[in-house]
């Protein structure tokens, strides 16, 4: 047994709650955040500014698409659905973004 192992049963034992993350759609909407920053649709909280950053937009776009082929087949519905709705609407800004157009 390892000692991470280890730690995780003592924790368990201890009625310690378990760490927070682990959480597929809370990883999605991580995601999400951070393209809907670099599409300069949120306002950046350390800078209180908005920065339009394309080339961060599709890296993340394509990170979730990525993750969408690891998981295939893995997923529930909901996780699905949440990560099918993510890239979609980041795909959707991007496209408008690329244009110069400001979102509706």
């Amino acid at each position: 047994m390892s000692a991470s192992d280890a730690d995780a049963r003592e924790a368990r034992q201890a009625g310690d709650a378990p760490l927070p993350g682990g959480d597929f759609r809370l990883l999605v909407t991580k995601f999400n955040v951070q393209g809907l920053l670099a599409l300069g649709l949120l306002e950046n909280p350390i800078t209180g500014k908005t920065e339009v950053r394309l080339d961060h937009a599709r890296a993340l776009i394509d990170d979730l698409r990525m993750l969408r082929e690891k998981t295939r087949g893995n997923l529930t519905p909901e996780e699905e659905r949440a990560l099918e709705k993510s890239i979609s609407d980041l795909q959707w800004q991007f496209v408008e973004r690329s244009k110069g157009d400001e979102p509706e």
